[in-house]
């Protein structure tokens, strides 16, 4: 380098070679740090088609197949890094739903380079592994394709709109106001409807990611829907029987049916819906001794939907419950939020005094009360006692379709036989 580029200082060479290796130009044979060093290292030249000035940022499939790939090869130069063998069972994870394509893939690929000359094989998975050392690389090790977040951030930023000086003397109404003071607020709402209208043509979630979702949805559901899936009782959208919805409403615990109890798992917005669910979580939480928490959110739920001629005497009634001083029932909320409700409290209190409260109070619940009710024996119990009554239930049917006499005489005919 300091014979072709005419560099006179050696320290001025070796910060040029070591800029070009960890960008990918060349790389040392040996090592997977893209670094130069003045030694008798030996270094191979990428070929063009891995350059970053010819590709643009992989995948992370095509990491994926890379991976998998070099997990087809046995050989004791591709295994698997430790760093490596991390970020393949998280792609792995992450990938799971289309993880056969790529496995199709790299086995593809595993069998065009067997047909490879050995030492053009050789060269290749070096130059390959070397690409993506750059894009992926060593933990430690700076990642030189990563745009800096300063330069990002002005990439996005919008730019500036000229403002306009009004026709008055001196071009400025005061050299005191500002440039951004002298627009008319028809102009600021303009622009503002055009910045929504560019949002509304630009979708913000991809359409593959929401097909994933609408597939998902219908595979959970579709056990539930009566057009779908036959249920045991007859079909209240084709029959004119309503047994189907009457086992919807019920609340005698052996009349429930397995569905209901199933889709109370699904999330605890479906738990809270169903009047037996509520009931069911009621009891659990009263033995976990935080049964507070989901009389505090029913009682701000029914204040939404009160009168207005009540909503004052509600409201000081849940406060008076759950948050005053010396509260029968008090609920855990942190004091921001308690001074934030007194604070209302103190100003003519609205249905919407507690929501930050209420909000706070429902996450407590989804993140540790509901995760523990669906590990508790209580669910468990409650779901196997469903399953052993719609067994139960088919043994009636078995003794209509058969009547005993006939089972009697049939196994005297098998018998015989």
């Amino acid at each position: 380098m300091m014979r072709n580029l005419d560099i006179e200082d050696q320290v001025e060479a070796l910060h040029l070679a070591h800029l070009m290796s960890s960008h990918g130009y060349f790389f040392p044979i040996d090592d997977h740090v893209l670094t130069v060093k003045n030694d008798n290292t030996y270094y191979r030249f990428q070929t063009p088609c891995f350059w970053p000035s010819r590709c643009g940022e992989p995948e992370n499939t095509d990491y994926a197949v890379y991976l998998c790939k070099r997990t087809m090869q046995n050989k004791q130069r591709l295994e698997l890094a430790d760093y490596e063998a991390e970020n393949l069972a998280r792609l792995q994870k992450m990938f799971s739903r289309k993880w056969e394509f790529i496995f199709m893939q790299a086995e593809a690929q595993a069998k065009v380079d067997k047909k490879r000359d050995k030492l053009e094989r050789k060269v290749l998975d070096s130059q390959e592994r070397a690409f993506w050392d750059v894009h992926r690389p060593v933990p430690g090790c700076v990642n030189t394709t990563e745009v800096d977040i300063k330069k990002a951030c002005r990439m996005n930023r919008h730019p500036k709109t000229s403002r306009p000086n009004y026709a008055v003397p001196g071009g400025r109404i005061s050299p005191s106001v500002s440039e951004a003071d002298l627009h008319t607020p028809a102009d600021s709402i303009r622009h503002e409807i055009d910045v929504l209208r560019r949002k509304l043509e630009k979708r913000r979630v991809k359409i593959s990611k929401v097909v994933e979702c609408y597939i998902a949805y219908y595979q959970q559901y579709a056990e539930f829907d009566a057009f779908i899936t036959s249920p045991d009782t007859s079909n209240p959208w084709v029959s004119d029987s309503t047994e189907f919805w009457e086992q919807e409403k019920t609340m005698n615990p052996r009349e429930i049916p397995q569905r209901r109890v199933k889709r109370w798992a699904f999330s605890i917005e479906e738990l809270l819906y169903d009047p037996a669910g509520r009931e069911q979580f009621s009891k659990f939480l009263d033995k976990e001794f935080s049964g507070e928490n989901l009389k505090f959110w029913l009682a701000c739920q029914e204040l939404r939907g009160l009168a207005m001629r009540e909503v004052n005497k509600k409201v000081h009634e849940i406060f008076s419950e759950f948050l005053a001083p010396g509260a029968h029932n008090p609920v855990n909320v942190d004091c921001h939020i308690m001074e934030l409700v007194r604070r209302r409290m103190e100003n003519n209190p609205t249905r919407f005094v507690f929501d930050e409260a209420q909000d706070h109070i429902f996450k407590l619940m989804k993140s540790d009360s509901y995760t523990r009710y669906l590990r508790s024996d209580q669910y468990k119990e409650f779901l196997c006692g469903t399953r052993k009554k719609v067994r139960a239930s088919s043994i009636p049917l078995i003794l209509f379709l058969f009547p005993a006499g006939s089972l009697e005489c049939s196994a005297s005919k098998c018998l015989v036989k």
